[in-house]
């Protein structure tokens, strides 16, 4: 059986990382995951992205590199997370969230994740310290 690709986005701004509330199907309301959805035939990882950020949230984005690893979410389908950089727009709950935060890497843990983005989620944290400007103190 062939596994159909899902992709999901953490997406980067302003050192922090988008997580979005899921309203639908009832089994995953109310908890966060990162937004994205099903590649179609032929489309490789990074546009699916870039289309389903557009689609779900109403933004403009880039997307920049896969986060090692895939999650299973149910047979068939398989999660690859791509790291993304907001181009344009404001982020808004178009499509299956009824809310968005944007996390700093210390308020990661305050949501609700779906397990299987935990991983990916704890990548982008790294990351995000990662990227973090250096506080300098003096000598």
């Amino acid at each position: 059986m062939t596994e159909r690709v899902v992709v999901g986005g953490a997406l980067f701004h302003d050192g922090r990382l988008l997580a979005a509330r899921r309203s639908a199907p009832p089994e995953l309301a109310g908890r966060w995951e990162l937004p994205g959805g099903k590649a179609e035939p032929g489309e490789t990882g990074p546009d699916a992205l870039v289309r389903e950020l557009r689609e779900e949230l109403g933004v403009e984005t880039e997307a920049l590199e896969r986060i090692p690893g895939e999650w299973p979410l149910k047979p068939g389908l398989v999660l690859h997370v791509w790291t993304a950089r907001l181009l344009s727009g404001a982020p808004e709950p178009l499509e299956d969230h009824d809310e968005l935060r944007w996390l700093a890497p210390d308020e990661l843990d305050s949501v609700d994740w779906l397990d299987q983005d935990r991983p990916a989620v704890a990548e982008a944290g790294r990351r995000l310290r990662a990227a973090a400007p250096v506080a300098s103190g003096g000598a």
